[in-house]
């Protein structure tokens, strides 16, 4: 599979945060790209001029079969990390991946590869701190983790797993995210909230770095039926994190523990806000739940065995050119 091939490839969740950078990467490289998008989609962050536009929706099914006419391959990225209503994360990540995978084998002409984009959360965090390997049983916290873990299993149950490779990120930042850019608003004012008093350590990946794994995961042959965690060799801890955004913003951080009861409670709060303003909001008590775990690592050797994939952003140089994006962009003051 050349990426100079004259058949497309088709992004869902092209105009995503992890779409939209993979999209320019392929574009750059020369591929034809096609992206599934709704027509109230925002193509703000597409070179619409050098990309074919897919009208569609993955939970109805519409557009499907002329989304997939004719494709190389697939990269799954569309899915819902955060929801109002818990059925959203089923709909978003099962019914969703469903419909695709039935939509694909159905196809006359079928892709070459598939690429699923799951989550770490699909399998849950470590225990003690050692980092996960892929073959790990999955114990996911979360509703958002559980439904991204069904789509594994519609995926591998499906007559199309030898022809998926599932992908699963950590911690994912970078230009344009919503999520992590929280945590870099209240560094950058001097401020880190921790939810209880220990220190904790994730895996994470800048998302061009990301965009590079999820192309390798697509042309590399061998790959084709394997499953990889996505992400730096070594973790990092929340600590060093904040006070990395703090100092190029010229503050010393600060760190303010919550009790989780207290934690809790905020974000019991903040989710019926949510729903009265019918707006989503990233703190839940789900994801406090997530965050109350100390170790969020995962062992990503078999990517850089069988992918020859390896990061080239230390979380040093990802921070920085995260933070000057947000303030050229004006997320950050």
């Amino acid at each position: 599979m050349c990426e100079n091939s004259p058949a497309p490839v088709l992004v869902t969740g092209s105009t995503g945060f992890i779409g939209s950078h993979l999209v320019e990467l392929l574009v750059a490289r020369g591929a034809r790209v096609r992206c599934l998008v709704r027509r109230k989609s925002s193509l703000a962050y597409l070179p619409a001029d050098r990309i074919e536009l897919a009208y569609g929706d993955l939970v109805s099914g519409e557009g499907l079969p002329e989304a997939l006419e004719g494709v190389r391959a697939v990269y799954h990225i569309a899915g819902v990390t955060k929801a109002t209503a818990v059925e959203r994360f089923y709909t978003g990540n099962v019914k969703a991946t469903e419909n695709l995978l039935a939509a694909i084998e159905a196809a006359q002409h079928k892709p070459a590869r598939l690429v699923h984009v799951s989550s770490l959360a699909a399998v849950g965090p470590s225990a003690d701190g050692v980092p996960l390997t892929e073959d790990a049983r999955p114990h996911p916290l979360t509703h958002y983790g559980i439904s991204k873990l069904e789509g594994e299993r519609i995926v591998r149950n499906s007559a199309f797993a030898n022809r998926t490779v599932i992908v699963r990120p950590p911690v994912v930042y970078g230009p344009r995210d919503t999520d992590v850019y929280l945590i870099f608003r209240s560094a950058s004012r001097g401020v880190a909230l921790r939810i209880g008093s220990e220190e904790s350590y994730f895996t994470y990946i800048y998302v061009e770095d990301l965009a590079r794994m999820l192309v390798a995961a697509a042309t590399v042959e061998p790959a084709a039926g394997r499953t990889y965690f996505a992400g730096n060799a070594e973790p990092a801890s929340w600590g060093q994190f904040n006070s990395e955004v703090a100092k190029l913003a010229e503050h010393k951080i600060h760190t303010v523990s919550v009790p989780p009861f207290a934690a809790h409670t905020l974000a019991f709060l903040s989710e019926v806000s949510s729903r009265l303003r019918g707006s989503q909001s990233i703190l839940s008590r789900e994801k406090v739940r997530e965050a109350r775990c100390r170790y969020w690592v995962a062992n990503t050797s078999r990517a850089e065995r069988e992918l020859s994939f390896q990061t080239e952003t230390s979380l040093e140089n990802g921070i920085a050119k995260t933070f000057a994006w947000y303030k050229k962009s004006g997320w950050l003051s």
